[in-house]
């Protein structure tokens, strides 16, 4: 019993993510089209999609990418290529040392990061500067992924800046949104321009971060197009958009098998050879219930199943899902839209076999399996 996707799954291992290079041309196109259309540079946000086997796909359509480490950092110049920003809570001082090779954009989260690092940072002149700010304001809903709860660590308030010498700062790096439309943006901007007005007219850039969900079909692109222009506008500087998702959105599975169907207190129970807990993280942080392809809720379709993860973690769990036909061993089922976060959160957890890695083009029909990971991998990890 399956329903399959696209390509043959036969070609895969399972566990396996597939990554899909014809969808990440249809996002890469569409992020094109924006970044030319209103001026702004968009840049990949590794954190959310660093598979570098399909950057190659994805290069024609962007910037550049952006890093929330040096190890982003070096995978973006020496793997993507283009420009390189930079942002993260904190830096080491070698760690910086190295950084200001990579990246030409840096961003600071606070005024004391900014003062440790300043006597180094402006002894160059071929980097750029920015402090991240804390409008205080996000329609972010999960508190786990919104930066602007009162106490936030993240970022500087007006009140903070007030006064404040920014002698070396050239940027302004604000990221509020998470899965969100260009509505919510552009209210975001109204309140970043009512506090941090002023500086903007003294700065060179604005970064407005990630969590657009741009390549989305409801997604009102004029309006984030109009928002953008209307900035570069009145503050003259340019604007910086990284988003991650939007690039690999709706562009890979996690192909995973069924290695034992029984019934225990009254459930249907089927256990995968993946795991949510090591695999699928955001399933049990966010939370959130994915996809399979030809599957339903609980009760909607004839066999019902709570789905859980191959690990001892009690709640490693996928949820409760229903099919048409009843899961047997063997059968494999399609996780829909994991080439984003799911792949780079993965780990080793419990030793459990980690998924390989493909690139499938729909266009050329070829699939490509780039990695594999056996014993040496997670011996190594450690020791």
């Amino acid at each position: 019993m399956s329903v399959s996707p696209p390509f043959d799954p036969a070609l895969v291992p399972s566990p396996c993510f597939v990554v899909d290079a014809e969808a990440l041309r249809k996002n890469g196109r569409i992020l094109d089209q924006v970044r030319q259309a209103s001026g702004a540079k968009i840049i990949l946000a590794l954190k959310a999609f660093s598979m570098h086997p399909a950057f190659p796909v994805l290069r024609p359509f962007l910037n550049g990418t952006t890093a929330s480490s040096l190890n982003e950092a070096l995978l973006g110049k020496f793997e993507f290529g283009g420009e390189v920003h930079a942002y993260a809570v904190a830096y080491s001082d070698a760690d910086f040392l190295r950084l200001q090779d990579m990246a030409g954009h840096i961003s600071f989260n606070s005024l004391s990061e900014w003062s440790h690092h300043k006597t180094v940072a402006l002894q160059r002149s071929d980097v750029q500067y920015g402090i991240r700010i804390n409008p205080q304001y996000s329609e972010v809903q999960v508190d786990l992924y919104n930066p602007c709860i009162p106490g936030s660590r993240f970022g500087m308030t007006a009140e903070d800046l007030k006064g404040a010498d920014l002698t070396g700062i050239c940027g302004l790096h604000s990221h509020t949104l998470c899965e969100q439309g260009s509505d919510t943006l552009a209210r975001t901007v109204e309140h970043i321009e009512a506090k941090f007005g002023d500086l903007l007219h003294q700065m060179n850039w604005l970064n407005l971060g990630g969590g657009h969900h741009i390549t989305k079909p409801c997604y009102d692109r004029e309006l984030l197009i109009k928002t953008v222009s209307d900035l570069r506008e009145t503050y003259d500087l340019e604007v910086i958009l990284e988003p991650g998702e939007a690039v690999a959105v709706d562009a890979g599975w996690l192909v995973t098998e069924v290695m034992d169907v029984f019934e225990s207190q009254g459930s249907q129970h089927a256990i995968l050879d993946s795991s949510a807990t090591a695999h699928m993280p955001d399933v049990l942080e966010m939370p959130y219930r994915p996809h399979i392809l030809g599957s339903g809720e609980a009760n909607e379709k004839a066999h019902s199943y709570k789905l859980g993860g191959i690990t001892c973690l009690a709640g490693d769990r996928m949820g409760d899902y229903s099919f048409d036909q009843p899961l047997k061993r063997g059968d494999r089922l399609f996780f829909t839209d994991m080439a984003i976060y799911s792949m780079v959160k993965t780990s080793h957890f419990n030793g459990v076999a980690h998924p390989g890695i493909a690139l499938w083009d729909g266009e050329s029909g070829e699939m490509k399996v780039t990695r594999e990971f056996g014993y040496a991998e997670f011996r190594d990890r450690l020791g």
